[in-house]
């Protein structure tokens, strides 16, 4: 892997909008005027909406709350990533409003038990959660007002549906509301729930500061420009895909929002995306769906044969990515040409992988506490299995933990300081004094180590470490990016299980398999042989104390957080 090189892209001459607070986001907003700000489903029907028009929707929404005398409240915002929800969330911080996103995944209980433990007074929420929420109007103890953004409900003294919200945001406006009047960037505005198991999910409490030292070090360290087009696809709540979307909305930048994940393929077709944010999973499924799709149409060949020529072409300065592998890119809208890819480890060889298509990826690292970005790769300076320096918000540090790498470099725990990093955790200060070191630094739990140009690797997280029997210690993660390659896998979760007869730990593969890929009578026997076989295979390219001993099938998907990482803590 350290032989193959990638190229870099020139260092882009531009005009970098420089966001420090939702007043210079709503600058930003409102300049780009008439431009087509969102393409989005509703009712069935495509709609656009300009940028000019989201000005105006957030200054309603700000002014809508101000009128219900919200502002220093607590109000949830939950459902389908719509322009109703940014609105929303935008006006919110505009208004002084501390805003909490919430998972559309969870269980009713337990939003209602988060929403609860924060004192939230109000919650705004998609069409999907108007019956949900029934039981939460009539005895929830904290929640007063409800806002459904579509709704035949009239009006009452706990529901304002949403058309009536915006109307009071519309009178306090022409009775002098004056929007942008939030001044003090250090206080909190936003709660977000981490995406623990129940019982294990932290509050984390971020200030505007923070927000928009993510969203500025996004701008500046990207390649996106006004004219990408962006197809959302990741659930909006969470820190990774709203902070992309606010720096999108900064550059002026067309943002088409997928609605659902069943048609996203349909969507890429019918938006032509220039640019996508994706996490790993996705982009892994991208990539064996190009192949099983080559392999259905008797394609595979030639495709293989596309590749070599181009390696060939591509030595000698010749480009013809885009003419060979046309009905590769067709597939994704025909214009897809960067990808950010984070939320999660990324394997290296699907870098590569997509470059030889003409896709280029960069991965970025990040973490809720750190709202999220804390580095991501260069486009024009990449290094295939880094990440890339820290963004311009922060810095980082590696705790020694007395390991080194083959080439001498201290592995530790990332540690972050800067304007990113979170005011801490709310109501929980056990928590909080783990969480940060003595001289202030936040402690991520991830594992890395810095080269000599400050450039971050990783190799998994602390929690999940297994501990052999030699001493040494393994990171799963590392060894899950070669068996996500195998094609007969779907999903795979690698753990340390003790065996039957003795303390030892057996590194265990727990796989759900890609059933596409057997015939449909086969039997399970059959399967896990077949797994084994592309197992032992891979296990040549491993360290001997990192090879799979032990395989494990499963009849069904691993449950997954939002971000489609899966919950590893829950695999028995």
């Amino acid at each position: 892997m350290s032989n193959v090189k990638i190229p870099n892209r020139k260092k882009m001459e531009r005009e970098v909008p420089l966001v420090w607070d939702v007043n210079d986001e709503l600058h930003y907003i409102k300049s780009h005027g008439d431009r087509v700000c969102f393409k989005y489903f509703e009712n069935g029907s495509l709609l656009e909406m300009s940028y000019i028009q989201v000005y105006e929707n957030i200054c309603k929404a700000a002014a809508a709350f101000d009128k219900l005398g919200l502002v220093g409240k607590r109000v949830a915002v939950i459902g389908d990533t719509s322009p109703q929800w940014l609105c929303t969330y935008i006006g919110a911080l505009a208004s002084g409003v501390v805003i909490i996103p919430m998972d559309k995944e969870l269980a009713i209980a337990e939003i209602e038990r988060f929403l609860e433990m924060v004192e939230a007074e109000a919650i705004v929420y998609s069409k999907n959660f108007n019956e949900k929420l029934a039981g939460a109007m009539e005895s929830h103890p904290s929640l007063k007002l409800f806002i459904p953004m579509f709704s035949d409900e009239a009006a009452s003294d706990k529901i304002i549906p949403f058309g009536e919200f915006v109307k009071l945001g519309e009178e306090n406006l022409a009775n002098g509301y004056v929007v942008n009047k939030v001044q003090n960037t250090d206080v909190m505005c936003e709660m977000l729930f981490t995406s623990g198991t129940t019982g294990t999910s932290k509050c984390v409490m971020l200030c505007q500061k923070n927000i928009f030292a993510a969203v500025r070090s996004a701008i500046q360290s990207v390649c996106f420009t006004p004219d990408d087009v962006l197809v959302s696809v990741l659930p909006v709540h969470h820190t990774y895909e709203l902070m992309c979307l606010l720096a999108g909305l900064c550059y002026g930048m067309t943002i088409c929002i997928n609605d659902s994940l069943r048609h996203v393929m349909k969507n890429f077709a019918l938006f032509k995306p220039t640019g996508l944010v994706l996490v790993p999973m996705f982009l892994n499924t991208m990539y064996k769906r190009i192949w099983s799709e080559a392999e259905r149409t008797g394609k595979a060949k030639m495709l293989k044969t596309a590749l070599g020529v181009s390696r060939g072409l591509m030595k000698v300065g010749i480009d013809m990515r885009k003419t060979l592998f046309k009905s590769v890119l067709d597939a994704f809208g025909g214009r897809l040409d960067h990808i950010i890819c984070g939320g999660a480890k990324l394997n290296p060889d699907l870098i590569v992988a997509f470059e030889e298509f003409g896709i280029s990826v960069f991965e970025g690292f990040g973490i809720t506490e750190c709202s999220p970005l804390v580095s991501v790769t260069p486009y024009y300076a990449r290094k295939l299995g880094a990440i890339g320096p820290t963004v311009p918000s922060c810095k980082i540090r590696i705790d020694p933990n007395g390991e080194e790498t083959p080439e001498g470099y201290p592995m530790g725990e990332v540690q972050v300081k800067g304007d990113n990093v979170m005011l801490g955790y709310y109501n929980n200060p056990e928590a909080n004094a783990d969480v940060f070191t003595n001289d202030g630094w936040f402690r991520t739990g991830d594992v890395g180590y810095l080269d000599d140009d400050q450039y971050l690797y990783l190799t998994g997280r602390i929690k999940f470490v297994i501990v052999l029997e030699n001493g040494k210690n393994v990171f799963p993660e590392e060894i899950e990016e070669y068996l996500d390659t195998i094609d007969t896998i779907s999903e795979v979760c690698v753990i340390g299980r003790k065996s039957a007869d003795s303390d030892e730990v057996v590194l265990t593969a727990v796989v759900y398999p890609d059933y596409s890929k057997f015939p449909k009578d086969v039997d399970d026997a059959t399967v896990k042989e077949a797994i084994r076989k592309a197992i032992n295979a891979t296990n040549k390219r491993l360290p001997s104390y990192k090879q799979i001993k032990a395989v494990e099938v499963r009849k069904t998907e691993f449950e997954k957080t939002t971000t489609k990482k899966i919950k590893r803590q829950l695999v028995k």
